[in-house]
């Protein structure tokens, strides 16, 4: 990718320019290890997973019932059927008897001679007899050796996001570490001296670092090894000195505050300093200021420094980079159309994303009401929302019109 940051009066890159630019970038990891199946949650598979064997591994009853030969049915009438054996899953019945029935459990291998189950609903007993009231046709209930897998085949491709039913479904082959690529290292640090920690004492002019928690927590959920520098004082030498440390030994190093044009903002300066800047300035709202560039082997994301911002350009822009880098085939969120429960009648020259929370009316219709404070700061209308709504650049919306919606159950 050519050096394209642009000067403070150049037109604002869109967000799709900036995230096909972000993507093509990315450089995946590669080196692979083997983690056990029980601790792969969130990991990306490196290497095409195979099954040894196959699923289920024997034919065998879908559900508790009688196991029958078709042959011995009456199929205009109730057929009594002796009750030779009783399986129960994890046990071996013996071939079936001709003019007998098998008391089978769920699970349990149906066994030779049998071709169908009845489920017990259909049928009463009578000593040691079952009285069967409802034929069934050949194959009925029973669940067929290799139906859901077959030997061999593929399970889990690479680039795979391994989320709990992955885990279940390489266990259930009996596959107990998996082959997946290393964690990506990503540094982070924060700038500004108005910034203190919970737990401080508040004076007058600070407040609480809330971003070092939000950014923390959202590159654990996405599986980074997370370094923390922590906060660094509003002065470029400082700023310069801990970006080069923290780039020697990461992937990514992420900052949120000072890449903005004011006199205290030293973290575009620092980077450009110590490596290089490619990116600057995107037309999304909330979230303009956010850089991207290189330090040494590291790469570099300067995140705005309001709490609104910094959260949803790291989930729309950072988020499908990263899981680029590790190595994921899927990186972009889904979304969904609802309808608009409100009016946005201001046309904004950048591509803005809302707060929203769903509801349904009385006619099942699915509609996105406005957290009613949309400011960058206000990081209450994250967690009151159920996701964003994306309001195209120079777009009005109207109530009942149909528009975009992102859950955060896609982003976090």
């Amino acid at each position: 990718m050519s050096n394209i940051a642009r000067p403070n009066n150049a037109p604002l890159l869109s967000m799709d320019e900036a995230l096909s630019a972000l993507l093509a970038r990315a450089r995946p990891v590669s080196a692979v290890e083997k983690v056990e199946t029980l601790n792969a949650l969130g990991r990306i598979v490196a290497e095409p997973v195979a099954s040894p064997l196959a699923v289920p591994p024997f034919d065998n009853s879908g559900m508790d019932g009688y196991a029958v030969a078709c042959a011995d049915l009456d199929a205009g009438g109730a057929t009594r059927l002796r009750v030779a054996q009783r399986i129960a899953a994890g046990g071996m019945g013996e071939p079936l008897a001709p003019g007998s029935a098998a008391r089978i459990f769920t699970g349990a291998p149906v066994p030779p001679g049998s071709d169908a189950v009845v489920m017990q609903e259909y049928c009463s007993v009578e000593g040691d007899r079952v009285v069967i009231n409802h034929p069934v046709p050949p194959g009925a209930n029973i669940r067929r050796m290799g139906e859901d897998i077959a030997a061999g085949a593929e399970i889990l491709a690479p680039g795979t996001r391994i989320r709990p039913q992955e885990m279940g479904l390489a266990a259930s082959v009996g596959i107990g570490r998996l082959p997946v690529y290393r964690r990506l290292r990503v540094a982070v640090f924060f700038t500004g001296d108005e910034l203190v920690m919970p737990g401080e004492a508040l004076h007058p002019g600070q407040i609480y670092n809330s971003n070092r928690f939000v950014l923390g927590g959202l590159l654990q959920a996405l599986g980074c090894q997370v370094t923390d520098y922590g906060i660094v004082p509003d002065k470029l030498a400082a700023t310069s000195e801990i970006l080069a440390r923290a780039a020697r030994d990461a992937d990514l190093v992420v900052t949120s505050g000072g890449v903005s044009v004011g006199e205290e903002d030293h973290v575009k300066a620092a980077v450009e300093q110590v490596g290089r800047l490619d990116l600057w300035r995107i037309a999304i709202k909330p979230g303009k200021p956010l850089a991207f560039g290189t330090v040494g082997d590291a790469f570099f994301v300067g995140l705005p420094g309001n709490p609104v911002s910094a959260l949803v350009t790291f989930c729309l822009l950072v988020r499908p980079f990263l899981l680029r880098c590790q190595g994921a085939r899927e990186v972009l969120p889904k979304s969904y159309p609802v309808r608009a429960e409100f009016d946005c009648g201001k046309p904004d020259k950048r591509r803005e994303f809302l707060r929203a929370r769903l509801g349904r009316d009385a006619g099942g219709v699915i509609g996105a009401t406005l957290y009613p404070h949309q400011g960058s700061g206000v990081l209450t209308s994250t967690t009151w929302a159920d996701g964003l709504v994306e309001i195209p650049a120079g777009a009005t919306v109207r109530a009942g019109e149909v528009v975009r919606f992102i859950p955060f159950s896609e982003l976090i």
